[in-house]
């Protein structure tokens, strides 16, 4: 995922778990605490939602680090390591008695080119899918502006300077014992429904008419001059972008619902804080009659009112008839709570760039690869500095899409290493990009065939056709290598006619015993007619085994055999064999002290 929407996504959860605590909390402290404190905190989660800055160290940091890890570590393999290209080999199936051979890996694809172009597909829409989020926020952004655009020169349309001296006069006293020195504008449109400010640079007061009583219009310009004084307007529009850059977070439109009503309470607030409560009455009677000039255009977005709507008017009216002056308790709650919301937005923090560094090379390196590779043309040097960074990581995705951007020999290469390396699920994403008709495929096959290693074998053959198979099954039935048949006759779905073979095999080992004075009475092993406790056969090739174990018996044997697999004879084991045998099977990673496989075994 591209880091900007990562910080994005992190900034709109840091905010709304913000938004979420100042909701409850106001549920228990809206009546208690100050109504200017509840408008100026939502400041916090806005510059929250805005500002991608934060500590190096903090909740979302962590978060994030810790999915990014995850990610890197439990990658999924690429689509076409899940879609099998033939009938999926699965585990070789068991040859007689016991088979020892390494881990498998899952079946290669059907259409490699198909599944890596769809994979391609999808990681250039995961990184560009921030394109989306930013049309989506510029158009909304653009849709308000224009919105107020169009109220603007409604309001210009039909507006009239007041000429009134003495309303002028009352004007500039009211403005400058706010202390406001730039001059105010007082104007009149008819059309609004409520006294309105409108303007950044040029404020202008606008009243429904001038038709307003003394008493009346002091309520109101010192309602507007507030809005002025305190730049609600700034504040409005700072919420109005917040609202367009995380225009996916229904909390955000939630908050600047909020935000607009806190505004108005806030205001009232301040009014009667000049004032004094003994005006509470008067100026609430001045919010009514101000809802009698009803106006036919409703939209004020990026202005700010005397009143909005008749539900808010009936909630501000008891608020002021309730206004009374916090206490200093009250107000040390607030400072404390001040300092609690703006400690929580550092803690909680967001996606930093620190922490993005901090990622495995695997994960901040896979958005950006394909331009990376395609874009800006990146040698085969580089790609196998990056395939050797991405190996190290243990990602597999980005490792089989760099790998099949090398030359043949580094190829070759990188195949013999992951071969020594006994690296199977490596190898088996690597080899799927090789021709099967190359001199480097057949060559791993024939190495892997000569040095009995069933599970790179396996994997090979997952990229085998039929009549490759075929090819295989003849040899490995006349070379008599019955771990190999056993994989080839299951990857070409003839398991029924390996299981023919193995009870002609197990009819044939049985006269093969009795000729040197083994029988068998079930699965019990007798030599020179005394019970065998230990009975142990191993094939020259080790590719498997056969070991039965009676404690009733008496004796330990041994099968003898020759370099081309037939019996010569039986031997007693000595104590020293059967000692190290039963450390081996105790601890199956010790493969020093005993030459056999040391794998589960099953008796005949």
């Amino acid at each position: 995922m591209n880091t900007v929407l990562k910080i994005l996504l992190s900034m709109s959860f840091s905010g709304s778990l913000l938004i979420l605590a100042l909701l409850l909390g106001k549920q228990f402290l809206k009546n208690k605490i100050s109504r200017q404190w509840q408008y100026y905190i939502w400041l916090a989660v806005v510059l929250r939602l805005l500002l991608p800055f934060g500590p190096e160290v903090s909740l979302m940091g962590r978060v994030y680090q810790a999915v990014d890890q995850t990610i890197s570590q439990t990658a999924p393999l690429p689509p076409q390591q899940q879609l099998p290209r033939k009938v999926p080999g699965g585990n070789p199936a068991p040859a007689v008695e016991a088979e020892h051979y390494n881990e498998t890996v899952s079946s290669p694809t059907d259409d490699v080119i198909t599944a890596h172009s769809l994979q391609d597909i999808g990681v250039l829409l995961i990184d560009h899918i921030w394109l989306v989020w930013l049309v989506a926020a510029l158009g909304l952004l653009i849709r308000k502006i224009t919105i107020y655009q169009g109220f603007m020169q409604y309001i210009h349309a039909g507006l009239t300077p007041v000429s009134d001296i003495e309303l002028l006069d009352r004007l500039s006293i009211a403005a400058e014992r706010d202390g406001i020195k730039k001059p105010i504008e007082l104007c009149v449109n008819p059309l609004i429904s409520s006294p309105i400010l409108i303007g950044f640079f040029h404020p202008c007061i606008v009243l429904p008419s001038a038709d307003i009583s003394e008493k009346d219009f002091q309520y109101i310009v010192l309602h507007e001059l507030t809005h002025y004084k305190r730049r609600d307007m700034i504040y409005k529009w700072l919420v109005q972008i917040t609202v367009c850059l995380h225009w996916f977070n229904p909390l955000v439109s939630l908050m600047s619902r909020e935000v607009t009503r806190a505004c108005e309470f806030s205001c009232d607030e301040a009014v009667l804080a000049k004032m004094g409560c003994s005006h509470a009455q008067d100026y609430g009677k001045t919010l009514l009659n101000a809802m009698a000039a009803i106006g036919r255009y409703k939209e004020n977005l990026g202005a700010v009112t005397l009143s909005e709507n008749k539900q808010l008017l009936k909630e501000r009216l008891g608020a002021i008839m309730k206004f009374e002056k916090k206490s200093k308790a009250i107000r040390l709650l607030t400072g404390m709570l001040t300092l609690c919301i703006i400690f929580s937005a550092a803690f909680i923090g967001i996606y930093s760039t620190a922490a993005a560094a901090d990622v495995p090379d695997s994960i901040n390196a896979g958005n950006s690869l394909e331009m990376e590779t395609k874009e800006a043309g990146v040698s085969i040097e580089d790609n196998s500095t990056e395939i050797d960074r991405y190996y190290k990581a243990g990602s597999l995705p980005l490792f089989e899409i760099t790998f099949s951007r090398l030359d043949e020999n580094t190829q070759k290469m990188w195949l013999e290493q992951l071969y020594a390396d006994g690296d199977n699920s490596f190898f088996s994403v690597a080899v799927r990009w090789l021709d099967t008709s190359s001199a480097l495929f057949a060559g791993f096959a024939e190495k892997a065939y000569a040095d009995e290693e069933m599970a790179f074998f396996s994997i090979l053959t997952d990229c085998m056709d039929e009549a490759e198979l075929e090819l295989w099954l003849d040899r490995a039935l006349e070379d008599g290598n019955r771990a190999f048949q056993s994989i080839l006759f299951d990857k070409l779905n003839r398991g029924e006619e390996f299981d023919e073979l193995k009870e002609k095999w197990a009819e044939a080992q049985t006269a093969e015993y009795q000729a040197v004075g083994v029988t068998m009475d079930g699965k019990d092993y007798y030599y020179q007619g005394q019970l065998v406790n230990i009975f142990l056969d191993i094939r020259p090739n080790k590719s498997f085994y056969t070991l039965n174990m009676n404690p009733k018996g008496t004796v330990n044997i041994k099968i003898v055999r020759d370099v081309e697999n037939k019996i010569t004879g039986v031997s007693y084991m000595t104590e020293t064999e059967v000692i190290e045998l039963l450390g081996n099977m105790d601890d199956p990673d010790n493969k020093t002290d005993v030459e056999i496989a040391p794998v589960a075994c099953i008796s005949d």
